[in-house]
């Protein structure tokens, strides 16, 4: 990783804040309490949300902007804003988005919306949003379509913007023997420097079930215990 000391904060599900040595993100806010951390801190905040689904989608972000009026959000061009709400930008899978030194780019989801891709200080940041390998028990042919349309963007990401540094994807426990298929071909394909897994609401024991089966694997696994933990990487 080009640049060390990056907190990442577990909120909740996909919720993370992540600061860099410029920068507060907030990605896919669904609950907890962040409101005191955004005050506090100096830096600019970017908000991003991959869509419209309310566990990854609240619009309690938009009441942000009255403690931060130059936060900024990126979002899924699903999500539908108030017209009061400043420095909004909405993207579409392989959009391209750039704000000062923060470049982003879109990909898509094998669900609703999109999921991000962010460079900055030499940092590449993934986060898949909804993209997962949905392997749900359906019939035949809709279990095909989720394994084809999965690998066919994770080769789209794997041919893409060069080694990715921390990367949050899914790892869902009501998949039940299959809460790891996406996850443990992203970390394959992909080899991320880190791996946060998410998207697993009040299951966060799921993670270390996770971690212990990945012993060996490329990339450093994150253990989630609870809420607020935070990790320096």
């Amino acid at each position: 990783m080009a640049a060390r000391g990056v907190k990442v904060r577990y909120i909740y599900h996909s919720g993370f804040l992540v600061e860099t040595d410029r920068y507060l993100f907030v990605f896919d806010y669904y609950q907890g309490k962040i409101d005191s951390i955004l005050k506090e801190s100096a830096k600019p905040v970017v908000v991003f949300c991959s869509h419209s689904h309310p566990d990854h989608f609240n619009p309690e972000i938009f009441t942000w902007q009255k403690f931060k009026p130059d936060i900024q959000y990126v979002l899924s061009d699903d999500i539908q804003v108030p017209q009061t709400v400043k420095n909004s930008f909405f993207l579409s899978p392989y959009d391209t988005l750039e704000l000062e030194d923060l470049k982003v780019k879109a990909y898509n989801s094998t669900d609703l919306g999109i999921s991000f891709l962010i460079k900055t200080q030499g940092i590449q940041i993934f986060h898949a949003g909804d993209y997962n390998w949905w392997h749900w028990l359906d019939t035949p042919a809709e279990m095909a379509d989720a394994e084809k349309r999965f690998k066919a963007e994770l080769q789209k990401l794997k041919g893409g913007e060069g080694k990715i540094d921390i990367a949050f994807f899914p790892v869902d426990p009501r998949l039940e023997q299959n809460y790891s298929s996406g996850a443990e071909n992203f970390i394959r394909e992909i080899s991320p420097r880190v791996f946060i897994p998410m998207h697993f609401a009040d299951t966060p024991e799921i993670t270390k079930i996770f971690r212990n089966k990945m012993q060996g694997a490329v990339c450093e696994i994150l253990e989630i215990e609870e809420k607020g933990q935070e990790f320096i990487l």
